[in-house]
């Protein structure tokens, strides 16, 4: 069966794509065989987005606009810079590693980003949005204090606008005038339409200069009517904005070029070709449509966004067929809980950062959508915003990954915790992700948030303790925070019912003898194997799920310490300044024997979870094979820190 990919041109019979190493050898090409050259193109992103999975709306989407780039710009010598980063299948697939594409996202495999790296063509590293226009500027800005000369592109989808650093570095290069094109990959979903004869028509006169001189020519034609005072220009321009709809970016010092047809691969190249010489801050504005070219990914963007593995010809997805009947994954279980606070306190809100899929959200937007608040993508305002509603009664529930808390943490600290705000904040995708990487690895909210007053920090060992932490945070007069990991529940029984946990109080599940493990988190469960792995190889280990890293139960500690010789903090957190950091802390100068194993002081690259946590120490096995290790060789009397 064939693959359900819509098409204009068709396929010739010579493939192109073979041909292609390296943006030299595309430039090669005459500009009709452009568009074949982006049939190609997506049906590599879709046979291997097929079989791994990964990130396959927005690249599809893309694909015209990144093929033009490298047609009309010398790459690398001119400089592309990705906003987000996972709309850059195709640039990686004409940049030399069409060979290595299969391996995407897989362990020992190119990345699903740019990668600085990987490649010369990768000119900036990014996993998160709003941030290329800042990074293309101060590429620019080394051009010129340098005295170089090569072009500055920077590619970035509408969803990336809602973050405030798009402006800071819309603003910065509209005063610094530096040479600098800003492509905003419009996929109609932030920008409102504006496709079709009359978009073409005003791109036509604006690529010309037409329009400009025509404004020029009405103001100098108002500023004669000088006794209607200055009122007139006022009034005119605000009519400007119904005409044009960059004026936003004109009044930033951008000039304004667009709407195009993001999907017009011909079309482009020869826009580009207009302006690529022009001087100053350029916005091309392109509409595109995400998905392009496979009809379920158009009509159903947000499931299609980072699919798992799929059956091509269908869409149907694959299921593991070892998991007849999963748990749920984390995620469901708090969206679900999250519900139920609401129904139970009418104080309960619930913001996200345009991820309400991704963080459970969902069901709470559809039950109570006026106490539902999507911010876009701005944590910084998100958590603030919290602040704010907190001030006024409310009970602030702000869901976000991990990984993106970090952008916020100021506002965490100053907006919320100095003020000692009832803001509980829902930490998804804590710990290792798995095949997105370092960018968007969670593992450094425990570190970041523990040092700051006044914030409780709690991290469910499954499913059912999450629930349990939610109602707890949502009962506090202060701020709040609970970590969860991506991904599955373990699949233990969930109470009917949510109760709040005695605060600062962890749980012991195992005892023993030799050694006690002080775990944490999603490293509770894999703690707990390891401990009936070492009770067979005679080392008799005792587990204690500590629940709480802020405030710890530093009794139980001291009992577990009296107990057992040696303690092992397990955490999927950053060994510096996170869990384990603070157990020695609470027992320095007694003269226990502690092992850390968590997450070293180096970036994890990505692939599977159970590949990641094996790599970094902290799997069952390894965690057993670690400990029994440490029990055998290292003599008693001191601290010992192993990473």
């Amino acid at each position: 069966m064939s693959w359900p990919i819509t098409s204009s041109q068709g396929i010739a019979s010579l493939e192109l794509l073979p041909l292609i190493q390296s943006p030299a050898d595309l430039r090669q090409l005459k500009a009709p065989q452009l568009p074949q050259v982006c049939e190609e193109l997506r049906r590599s992103i879709l046979k291997t987005i097929s079989q791994s999975g990964g990130h396959l709306g927005s690249s599809l989407g893309a694909t015209e606009i990144i093929t033009a780039l490298h047609y009309v710009f010398k790459t690398p010598q001119d400089k592309i810079i990705f906003d987000t980063g996972h709309q850059s299948y195709s640039h990686k697939l004409l940049t030399g590693r069409r060979e290595k594409f299969a391996g995407i996202r897989q362990f020992g495999g190119i990345s699903g980003f740019p990668k600085r790296s990987e490649s010369e063509y990768d000119v900036f590293g990014v996993g998160h949005a709003s941030t290329a226009i800042s990074a293309a500027l101060g590429v620019a800005a080394a051009r010129d204090l340098k005295g170089e000369d090569f072009k500055v592109v920077v590619l970035v989808a509408d969803g990336c606008m809602t973050g405030g650093e798009a402006y800071e570095g819309l603003q910065n290069a509209g005063m610094l005038q530096s040479d600098l094109l800003v492509i905003l990959n419009d996929n109609q979903m932030f920008i409102s339409k504006r496709v079709g004869a009359l978009g073409t028509f005003l791109t036509k006169l604006l690529t010309l200069g037409a329009v400009r001189g025509a404004e020029d020519s009405v103001k100098k034609f108002l500023e004669r009517f000088k006794f209607w005072g200055s009122s007139i220009l006022r009034l005119a321009k605000r009519a400007r904005v119904l005409l044009f709809p960059g004026m936003l970016f004109e009044e930033m010092g951008f000039a304004y070029f667009g709407p195009v047809d993001g999907h017009d691969v011909v079309q482009l190249v020869e826009v580009l070709e207009h302006i690529k010489s022009l001087r100053g801050p350029i916005l091309l504005h392109c509409i595109t449509k995400k998905g392009k070219g496979y009809p379920l990914a158009e009509n159903d963007a947000a499931m299609w966004h980072g699919p798992g593995r799929f059956d091509l010809s269908t869409g149907q997805f694959f299921k593991n067929p070892a998991m007849k009947d999963p748990p749920p994954s984390y995620t469901a279980v708090f969206g679900k809980a999250v519900v139920k606070e609401g129904q139970r306190d009418s104080r309960v809100v619930a913001i996200t950062a345009a991820m309400p899929d991704g963080t459970g959200l969902d069901r709470f937007r559809d039950e109570f959508p006026r106490r539902f608040f999507d911010v876009g993508i701005a944590e910084e305002h998100a958590v603030t915003f919290a602040g704010g509603l907190a001030a006024e009664g409310c009970r602030p529930v702000v869901a976000l990954y991990s990984s993106f808390l970090q952008r916020g943490f100021d506002q965490v600290a100053h907006d919320v915790c100095l003020q000692n705000l009832p803001v509980t904040f829902a930490i998804d995708r804590a710990g290792l992700v798995g095949e997105d990487g370092p960018t968007h690895h969670g593992v450094f909210d425990l570190g970041l948030l523990r040092m700051l007053p006044n914030i409780t920090v709690m991290a469910a060992a499954d499913e059912n303790e999450l629930q349990h932490m939610l109602r707890t945070a949502l009962t506090l007069d202060g701020p709040a925070a609970l970590r969860y990991p991506r991904g599955l529940g373990v699949g233990v029984a969930m109470d009917p019912e949510a109760h709040s946990l005695p605060i600062g109080r962890g749980v012991r599940l195992k005892e023993g003898g030799a050694v006690t493990l002080l775990a944490i988190g999603s490293r509770v469960h894999p703690a707990l194997a390891a401990a009936h792995m070492l009770d067979d190889q005679g080392i008799s280990t005792g587990v204690i799920n500590m629940r709480f890293v802020k405030p710890l139960d530093v009794e139980l500690m001291r009992q577990a310490a009296a107990a057992t010789p040696r303690l092992v903090t397990v955490e999927d957190n950053a060994l510096s300044g996170g869990f384990g950091s603070a157990v020695l802390e609470a027992l320095a100068g007694r003269g226990v024997d502690v092992l850390r194993l968590g997450i070293p002081d180096r970036w994890v690259e990505h692939g599977s979870l159970g590949q990641l946590y094996d790599l970094v120490g902290i799997s069952p096995e390894k965690i057993a094979l670690r400990v029994a290790e440490w029990c055998k060789n290292v003599p008693g009397g001191y601290v010992h820190d192993h990473r």
